[in-house]
C-alpha cells in the first residue's frame, strides 16, 4: 500500500463525509467509517462512500458471543470491506469465528485497547497491570486466533511488531507534531508510528477539522 493513511470520517453526516473524502482522496490510502456513520446510514451509506474507489475500513468493533459476531460479519460480507474491526476482548472463539465468516479479501483486525484509555482506566475495570501488558496479552490472543492483525496505539506498536512480524498493525490516535490530542491519551506522530512498525495509520481530526483538509492530508503524507 503506497499511502498508509486512512482518514477517519467520524461523522453521521453523509454529505459531509463524502465531501471530505472527495477533497482528500488523492492524498490518503483509504476511508475509515465508524459506528456513528454506520448507525446513521448503514450499508447503503458504506456503498455510497465506496463509489470513491478507495479501500473501506469498517470500524464497528464488533463484540458479542461468537455466533452473533459471525452472523454480523456474514451480514456485512456483501460490502467486502478492506478491513473490519472486532474487539480482542471478545475471546479466542469469537475472533476465530469472525475471521472464518469474513470475505477472503477482508482483513479482520482486533482492537486491543482504545487509545482513549490509560492504565488508570484499566484498573477501574478490574484489569491489573499496564496498558502495555494488556495490549501484549490481547495481541497474543489475536495472533493465536488467526485474525490478520490488531489495532494498538503507537506506544505499543513496536513491541507488537517484534512479537508478530507478519501482523497487520493499525495505529489510531496519530497526531502531527504539536497537534492537539483531543480525547486521546496515548498518541504519536505519523512518522514515529511508521518507524515503530505500523502497517497503516488512522488520522481523523488533524485532517477533517483542518481549514484545508486536502493540504493537511498532503502534509502528513509528506512526513512518511
Amino acid at each position: 500500500m503506497s499511502n498508509r493513511i486512512f482518514v477517519a470520517l467520524d461523522t453521521p453526516d453523509l454529505a459531509r463525509a463524502k465531501a471530505l473524502a472527495t477533497r482528500v482522496r488523492h492524498h490518503v490510502g483509504g476511508l475509515k467509517l465508524g459506528l456513528e456513520f454506520f448507525a446513521a446510514h448503514g450499508q447503503a451509506g458504506v456503498r455510497e462512500m465506496a463509489t470513491l474507489d478507495l479501500p473501506i475500513f469498517l470500524d464497528l468493533k464488533l463484540h458479542d458471543i461468537p455466533n452473533t459476531v459471525a452472523k454480523a460479519v456474514q451480514a456485512l460480507g456483501s460490502l467486502a470491506p478492506a478491513i473490519l474491526t472486532v474487539h480482542a476482548a471478545g475471546g479466542r472463539a469469537m475472533l476465530e469465528d469472525a475471521k472464518a465468516a469474513a470475505p477472503s479479501g477482508t482483513k479482520v483486525v482486533a482492537v486491543t485497547m482504545l487509545t482513549s484509555l490509560d492504565a488508570q482506566d484499566l484498573a477501574a475495570t478490574g484489569v491489573a497491570g499496564s496498558a502495555h501488558d494488556q495490549v501484549s496479552r490481547l495481541a497474543d490472543l489475536a495472533r493465536q486466533a488467526g485474525v490478520d492483525g490488531i489495532v494498538c496505539s503507537g506506544d505499543e506498536v513496536a513491541a507488537a511488531r517484534q512479537a508478530w512480524p507478519g501482523g497487520f498493525l493499525v495505529v489510531p490516535g496519530v497526531r502531527p507534531a504539536g497537534g492537539a490530542i483531543g480525547d486521546q491519551k496515548r498518541v504519536v506522530t505519523p512518522r514515529a508510528a511508521i518507524d515503530r512498525g505500523a502497517s497503516i495509520l488512522i488520522v481523523g481530526r488533524p485532517i477533517t477539522q483542518a481549514d484545508d483538509p486536502d493540504a493537511a492530508a498532503r502534509a502528513i503524507a509528506g512526513t512518511l
